[in-house]
């Protein structure tokens, strides 16, 4: 059985494509340059899968794994670049900049000492792009009110965004961060003292004889350092020298240890905290594997959000401008909603951490929690920010705000069917939106889906014309007694037919096109495979052709225009990620580790090899449950555990040795 939610990396297992913001609605050129970075989700703000590479592989194997801890056998895999371990559960995608490749996942692996993999955390890591070398991580520790706020082994789901040598992402604990990309690497703290690690914890026990705990304290209190708080830091990976000076800072309270040896320079300290004996040691320059936090935000206390299960945004920008989804949800009756005031929807400078302006439309009406990514882009020459929100309701911002802290609504749409109604678990018709939307083309293309645990159900996917203002939602709630007035918005049903209530048409609607089913073979039924079910994925679109996936493990095919579907293909897996297109390719992985690669085409053509040779779809040993990217022609896919940067082996050893035969030269 999985972890509960997993899947709320979901909002983020959406889409990632060529490098830079896309400010414009226009579709990239077919002679658009070689994507050499992959900087966000999505690629750039426009959310749309579509990098540019040449000679991505068709044919790889991911190769064995042996030892204990397990290790990597490169001679045995096929078209692998190299491999970084992750954690168990891992459903953020990676993000590649300048030297380095970024990616979230949960501590069971274990990169720091003071860090032990049985210790629960948030990891956002670094590592090096040229051989998956660990270089850095940033450590979310879990909120002490557990899996309500920060669901146990869920770590880091999102993928973070990367300018330069800055880098923003929002932790499960409700904060959004910003690290300098080099770490401490450059011998400089650039932001936020990095302040106080905590290196273990030594509890107490029951039996007062065998205290470790309390006998620490008496010892530390007389200015002597306990033979087991020695360990405990040599353990984590500070070994104390011979000589130390102990000074109680609080009696029974707090302690620090300074080194006599190196007077000035590494400091400890050792606190009470309940029934924990916890020390500490003051990060600095010389911490490499550290993050360097330059500014961090916490909207817990900041803005009084209270996330369902934990935080999980992919954040988007346009100029000095940070654009975030709160997560704010209900709580765990899953009926409740502890801050229906909080802002779901905020915009930042992405310099300072100051908030510019915020807005909590979906309000009281929020289904579940909200963990979707904005989008933003020019559209009908007008510059705007799009939030999906937990109402399942698509709601467009003026990214400037109205100058007083409050957000400028331009246009919102209902994207369930009015009689839609919400039931717990997954049971009702009435669903939320976890994917991104994807503007392509001056159009935005939204799914609705709920969490994976709540079962498969009735989807519905939208094109969207943004030009309109407003409501420009398919229909509106009208009661039979006051035709003329339009009934606000509700939490459960919009429409309750049984009291009196109606939908119909907007004259204002936005739709340009909906698909939940089409009979495809004309037969005058409608057949499981061309029906939409929930998705948790986003769409991609290329050369006038979308692609998505949905929970029920179907991928389909449209003409994007038109919303014509052109064919469906049953993965027998659920997908939770979205697809990939690159090279003339469409590449999609499932919750059963098969990735499988498409032809960009109106007729389905399966182009990925198996490893019996055959066409069919490549395993990667464990779940997929991110979407592929690539940045400067390597392919990378994350499993649950591992991260693989996968290119042409010949090609890479030609390129070497042409390399070489230049610099010889």
């Amino acid at each position: 059985m999985y972890g509960k939610k997993h899947w709320i990396a979901l909002a983020l297992i959406v889409v990632l494509t060529v490098h830079g913001f896309g400010f414009s609605e226009e579709a990239k050129p077919s002679n658009a340059p070689l994507t050499k970075e992959w900087t966000q989700w999505g690629g750039d703000s426009r959310r749309n899968n579509t990098p540019v590479g040449e000679n991505i592989p068709l044919d790889w194997s991911t190769g064995e794994f042996s030892g204990n801890p397990t290790v990597w056998q490169p001679e045995t895999a096929k078209n692998i670049k190299w491999v970084a371990r992750l954690g168990s559960q891992t459903y953020g995608n990676a993000v590649v900049s300048g030297d380095r490749v970024f990616v979230g996942t949960n501590n069971s692996g274990g990169w720091l000492p003071r860090y032990p993999g049985k210790v629960d955390l948030g990891c956002l890591l670094a590592f090096d792009k040229q051989d998956g070398s660990f270089l850095w991580q940033d450590s979310s520790e879990k909120l002490r009110t557990g899996r309500v706020h920060d669901w146990p082994l869920q770590g880091i789901c999102c993928a973070p965004l990367v300018e330069q040598d800055r880098l923003w992402f929002v932790t499960s604990r409700g904060e959004v961060k910003c690290l300098d990309t080099e770490g401490f690497y450059d011998n400089q703290d650039d932001g936020v003292p990095a302040g106080w690690g905590r290196m273990f914890d030594i509890a107490k026990k029951s039996d007062p004889t065998t205290d470790k705990v309390q006998a620490a304290v008496t010892q530390l209190d007389g200015a002597v350092l306990p033979e087991a708080i020695r360990e405990a830091f040599g353990k984590a990976g500070a070994e104390l020298p011979e000589k130390v000076q102990v000074t109680p800072e609080t009696a029974g309270k707090k302690w620090s240890i300074v080194p006599l040896t190196k007077k000035g320079s590494d400091r400890y300290e050792v606190r009470l905290v309940g029934p924990k004996l916890s020390g500490f040691k003051q990060i600095t320059t010389s911490d490499k594997q550290e993050s360097d936090v330059v500014w961090v935000y916490d909207m817990m206390k900041g803005l009084g959000i209270s996330q369902h299960n934990m935080c999980s945004c992919s954040v988007t920008s346009a100029g000095d401008l940070l654009f975030v989804n709160t997560s704010n949800g209900v709580d765990e009756s899953h009926i409740l909603l502890p801050s229906p005031d909080a802002p779901s929807f905020l915009a930042m400078d992405k310099n300072s951490g100051e908030v510019l302006w915020t807005d909590n439309s979906p309000s009281i009406n929020i289904l579940h929690g909200q963990w979707s990514s904005p989008a933003y882009g020019v559209l009908g020459g007008v510059p705007q920010v799009i939030f999906a929100g937990g109402d399942g309701w698509v709601y467009s911002f003026d990214p400037q705000g109205d100058g007083n802290g409050n957000s400028k609504l331009l246009w919102k749409f209902d994207c369930n069917p009015k009689e839609s109604k919400w039931e717990l678990g997954g049971r009702g018709t009435r669903n939320n939106v976890i994917a991104t939307p994807v503007i392509n083309d001056g159009l935005v293309y939204v799914a609705v889906g709920q969490d994976p645990e709540h079962a498969e159900g009735n989807g519905h996917l939208w094109c969207i014309d943004p030009t309109k203002r407003g409501d420009v939602s398919p229909t509106l709630a009208f009661h039979v007694d006051n035709p003329d007035e339009t009934i606000p918005h509700r939490r459960l049903q919009a429409v309750d037919p049984k009291n009196g209530e109606v939908a119909r048409d907007n004259p204002n609607s936005a739709v340009v096109w909906h698909y939940d089913k089409q009979d495809q073979n004309q037969d005058g039924e409608i057949d499981w495979e061309e029906e939409m079910h929930r998705s948790c994925g986003t769409v991609a679109i290329k050369d006038g052709l979308l692609y998505i996936s949905d929970f029920s493990g179907l991928f389909h095919c449209l003409d994007a225009k038109t919303g014509k579907v052109h064919w469906t293909h049953d993965m027998l897996a659920a997908a939770w990620g979205s697809p990939l297109i690159v090279d003339g390719k469409v590449y999609i992985g499932d919750e059963d580790g098969d990735v499988t690669i498409f032809k960009l085409s109106p007729e389905k053509e399966i182009l990925s090899v198996d490893e019996y040779g055959d066409s069919g779809p490549i395993n990667m040993g464990n779940s997929v449950y991110s979407t592929p990217i690539v940045a400067d022609n390597v392919l990378y896919i994350s499993n649950k555990t591992h991260l693989f940067a996968i290119a042409e082996q010949e090609k890479e050893e030609s390129k070497d040795k042409a390399s070489k035969e230049a610099g010889d030269n």
